[in-house]
């Protein structure tokens, strides 16, 4: 049963956008890199190489008025090219600096999506912030929407000044998606349950209370083992993918930018970011990779099981846009979930 759920776990996991919502190019002479989707001056478009040997795409939205600076995690079937519009509202009206990345196998980014592979991807998209644009870590909220959760609080789990962390729609863990379990299994994904109590600052969960694909029960509980919980934003009749369309949504979000922007973290730094701040990323806990493998004791979910980690991700760039493109797409998905959950139920019978 591992083996057979850990496998049909990922593939259930990511959907990267086929054919990706935006192109690249190059500029002769200067080397810098174009968008198809992105036309504004105050937007940096970037390669980064992973430690894996990947390399991913990433948007960098620059605010002049910003204090703090968002690194957003995207959900498991959209891409940068779809979520472009909404990170300049969220950078525009935040007032943050916002950096978004495609996870390996996704829009233009090369190789192959896996967890190993995302934990890679958010690890260069944080040390182009400390290396390309000075930043401290005291200076980053990590924001992680519901497969993007996962990176979010593997990262944010190992480093301790962090300024803040959002979980948008989050799940426990990948296999507590699927099947109502009441421990962690070493096979399972994104073990977020176990790695939560590990972060040191405030954390915001949002998550909407008629989610049909991850059940609001997964954020409260994640919420509820938070060390320093902020007030939560539960939305009523909020579902998976819906959220930034009610008005609390921002609203919440300014109000807990506001407050950690006016915040001191106080937790200690490690040795290595005493002497050198630009290389925090190097304190990561020697554990950190024990952690992912490890099994711990958790509370299990009593919901009933879901189809996909995640939903089919809409595109952000209007409300007719969120609606009307992807309908064929999500029934063509939704057929193949049904296909998927076949084959788990057959591999675990």
């Amino acid at each position: 049963m591992g083996a057979v759920s850990s496998s049909m776990a990922a593939k259930l996991a990511f959907f990267p956008p086929d054919p990706p919502s935006y192109g690249m190019a190059e500029e002769e002479g200067t080397g810098r890199f174009r968008m198809t989707v992105v036309e504004k001056e105050n937007v940096d478009v970037l390669r980064l190489k992973t430690k894996r040997g990947t390399e991913i795409v990433a948007v960098y939205v620059k605010n002049p008025e910003a204090k703090l600076t968002l690194l957003y995690s995207h959900g498991n079937a959209a891409d940068i090219g779809q979520m472009y519009d909404l990170f300049s509202e969220l950078s525009l009206h935040l007032r943050v600096n916002l950096l978004g990345y495609d996870y390996s196998g996704y829009g233009q980014s090369t190789g192959k999506p896996t967890e190993e592979n995302t934990y890679a991807d958010i690890e260069a998209a944080y040390r182009c912030l400390q290396d390309t644009y000075g930043l401290k870590e005291e200076d980053i909220i990590l924001y992680g929407q519901s497969v993007g959760s996962g990176p979010t609080l593997d990262l944010a789990s190992r480093l301790s000044r962090l300024r803040a962390v959002v979980l948008h729609s989050p799940i426990l863990s990948g296999l507590r998606v699927m099947y109502p379990v009441k421990r962690t299994y070493w096979f399972d994904i994104y073990k977020n349950v176990d790695k939560i109590p590990l972060v040191q600052c405030p954390v915001l969960v949002i998550h909407g209370t008629a989610d049909d694909v991850v059940d609001c029960s997964h954020g409260k509980q994640l919420w509820e083992l938070c060390k320093d919980r902020y007030e939560p934003l539960w939305v009523k009749g909020g579902n998976h993918c819906d959220l930034e369309l009610y008005p609390e949504y921002i609203k919440h979000l300014k109000k807990f930018i506001l407050a950690v922007e006016k915040s001191v973290h106080l937790s200690a730094p490690c040795m290595d970011q005493m002497d050198n701040p630009q290389k925090s990323v190097d304190c990561l806990s020697k554990e950190s990779t024990d952690q992912r493998e490890k099994s711990r004791s958790s509370t299990g979910q009593r919901d009933e099981p879901r189809a996909s980690t995640d939903c089919r991700e809409k595109s952000r760039t209007s409300t007719d846009k969120r609606e009307k493109p992807r309908k064929s797409v999500d029934q063509a998905e939704k057929e193949q979930i049904t296909m998927q959950n076949s084959q788990i139920e057959q591999g675990t019978s």
